[in-house]
């Protein structure tokens, strides 16, 4: 791990960019820290293009003290209108060495120290995608949960465009990044809490708001559900849903910090693009609704509409 001191800065986050969006790029350009001190957390979905996602982490990086990425499926995307051509483990490692050229962290560097206020705690970018195991309700396999989306046409477009080369399947190559990150995180001292940043959360507690329930499939993973509990989890940082909010399982903070589609950001009341703080926390915001006076839960009207139809 490497030591960063955060001065009086706060620690933000954003993800689900996707700036193929003229409207959701505008947004990027408009990004400003706080203050000089800020580092800025960005969960994935940034786009499905390399020259975008440089552009837009080379425009952030120069703005913030610190950039710590994570990939969501849309980076891992082979998508036919981005000239690069490379698939599966080879577009995750060229799209790491473009955020260390730009001195972006990634999940294959050490975990920086954020020790501005709130901490010191360990930022930690995950990778670790999804292996099918959030089943849609009375599904058992894989194949009986893929035959039942199809049913109601919701298949996430990963099953055309994400590969997972040289793995044999998505879920293979899930449960490998599952088992390196588990060494990884238990690796880190227990007195250091952990903000883990990850495309998807860890656990499936924010699927339950989704219009289509089966696409929790594409979600994530079963492996990581004690994980807030096991590494001493600060706040889990997390998009991929386009729900916007906070929610609390076992007294830890979930952050689900996405910007989402401009059909789905113009139906909200607040402002998009506005970067989460996440550290420091405002007073009593470190302890879950139950045991403090907040505002309730968001159901999101746009929860169903992440879902990336055939």
């Amino acid at each position: 791990m490497t030591t960063t001191a955060g001065g009086a800065g706060r620690l933000l986050a954003i993800s689900d960019l996707h700036i193929g969006y003229p409207e959701n790029r505008a947004l990027v350009e408009a990004m400003a820290p706080e203050t000089d001190e800020d580092w800025l957390l960005v969960a994935g979905d940034v786009s499905e293009n390399v020259a975008d996602i440089r552009w837009v982490l080379k425009t952030l990086a120069s703005r913030f003290r610190k950039v710590v990425w994570a990939p969501g499926n849309h980076e891992l995307w082979s998508h036919p209108s981005d000239p690069v051509p490379l698939r599966g483990v080879a577009r995750y490692e060229h799209l790491v060495e473009v955020c260390r050229d730009l001195g972006v962290t990634t999940p294959e560097d050490p975990y920086p120290v954020w020790e501005g206020p709130g901490g010191p705690v360990v930022v930690a970018p995950l990778f670790l995608l999804y292996d099918y195991s959030l089943l849609p309700a009375g599904c058992t396999t894989k194949a009986e949960g893929l035959a039942y989306a199809e049913s109601t046409g919701i298949v996430c477009n990963d099953e055309y465009l994400l590969h997972p080369d040289p793995y044999p399947s998505r879920e293979a190559w899930c449960r490998a990044r599952v088992a390196e990150t588990e060494r990884r995180l238990a690796e880190i001292p227990g007195d250091l809490p952990v903000v883990p940043v990850n495309h998807y959360p860890l656990h499936r507690h924010p699927m339950d708001v989704l219009w289509h329930p089966e696409f929790a499939m594409w979600c994530g993973t079963t492996l990581t559900a004690d994980w807030h509990r096991r590494f001493r989890v600060a706040a889990m940082v997390y998009g991929h849903l386009h729900i916007p909010r906070t929610t609390w399982q076992d007294g830890v903070r979930f952050e689900e910090v996405s910007v989402g589609y401009p059909r789905e950001w113009r139906r909200r009341s607040e402002p998009p693009g506005r970067l989460r703080r996440i550290l420091p926390t405002d007073p009593g915001e470190s302890e879950e609704p139950a045991k403090r006076p907040g505002r309730p839960g968001e159901r999101a009207d746009e929860s169903g509409r992440k879902t990336e139809a055939r």
